[in-house]
């Protein structure tokens, strides 16, 4: 499938852990994560590990290339940060256009969190939630479910979860701590060049069905981060 040829009422949406932009080689190169997504034909990512890890954590994905590259990027970050802990949104496709945004704190002993952007699109509204948890099992359930009871607070509105939830088992652990989503057969991620552990995953909410999903093993994906990403094409759940 090209880029552009989903339907209107069809989105692709992505997460990538892009550590930075180093990739296996060690070497730092924005263009080559951008190759990437090219290659993904995704309309929407979520990104993670997307600023440099120090103050002022300045963006390892400039905006400038993304810019150059056709993406808007939400402005989550803000002092010339691309995300907030690392999570970033960008996207690309003009009937697509950014409505809000917001920041969600996480539990937990390690500094996390999630982000939150709303979208109207040509499938109708679409809130994306992007999120990077946490290492240790305990802290990372005490985020899902504080994700979960959070947007039981918000209004209804097809949602979708994406991020890297550091999760290696396949058993559906994620599921029973947030009911209200869908999370997709997990598939394994990481690490890049032989992926075992499918630590990267995509959970829907009410209102959308995965026509399909996968993970993007394509070069150089092998080799531009130690993540592979993990797409999902949606649509409206037909009522």
């Amino acid at each position: 499938m090209t880029l552009g040829t989903l339907p209107t009422e069809q989105l692709r949406i992505a997460s990538y852990n892009i550590q930075k932009c180093v990739g296996l080689d060690l070497r730092r190169q924005p263009r080559r994560i951008l190759n990437v997504l090219n290659d993904l034909n995704a309309d929407i990512v979520v990104l993670q590990e997307a600023d440099k890890r120090l103050p002022p954590r300045p963006a390892a994905l400039p905006h400038f290339v993304i810019e150059e590259a056709g993406w808007q990027a939400a402005n989550l970050g803000g002092a010339g940060s691309l995300g907030w802990h690392g999570n970033a949104v960008i996207w690309r496709r003009s009937d697509i256009r950014l409505a809000e945004l917001g920041h969600i704190r996480l539990p937990g002993l390690e500094p996390r969190g999630a982000v939150r952007v709303t979208f109207e699109t040509g499938m109708g509204p679409l809130r994306v939630v992007g999120m990077h948890l946490g290492l240790f099992s305990a802290h990372r359930h005490k985020q899902v479910k504080h994700l979960a009871d959070e947007m039981a607070r918000w209004p209804d509105l097809p949602t979708v979860w994406a991020g890297d939830f550091n999760e290696w088992s396949a058993q559906p652990i994620l599921d029973r701590l947030a009911p209200r989503l869908r999370f997709l057969p997990p598939r394994p991620s990481f690490p890049s060049p032989q992926p075992m552990g499918p630590l990267d995953r995509i959970a829907l909410g009410a209102g959308l069905v995965a026509l399909d999903h996968g993970v993007h093993s394509t070069r150089p994906a092998h080799i531009a981060s130690d993540h592979l990403p993990v797409w999902a094409d949606i649509a409206p759940a037909e009522s």
